[in-house]
């Protein structure tokens, strides 16, 4: 159980949650591709583009799922809100 000195909050919005998995499983893809193009000796610049995407897919799944979590703690308006908005903004400035 979450306390005051450690608020925690899971993310209910199944619609948000569908969108993170994707971008994930996105990320995952591009990740294996990355190998293989590592493997067969493939330009440097397609790599790095390539691991962009794989950068810019993971902060936008954390992105989003900060977002999200905020945006439900502030909705849900819980007696612990200010701390569990606290943790997820230090959370959103870790990806920063």
């Amino acid at each position: 159980m979450a306390t005051k000195s450690n608020p925690t909050h899971t993310l209910g919005d199944k619609e948000q949650i569908d969108a993170i998995i994707k971008r994930i499983n996105r990320a995952q893809g591009q990740l294996g591709a990355i190998s293989r193009m590592l493997e067969d000796g493939r330009n440097c610049d397609d790599i790095v583009i390539q691991m962009s995407a794989v950068s810019k897919a993971v902060n936008t799944a954390a992105f989003t799922l900060i977002s999200a979590s905020l945006k439900e703690c502030i909705i849900e308006d819980k007696s612990n809100s200010d701390a569990v908005t606290e943790k997820l903004q230090k959370l959103f400035l870790s990806l920063a």
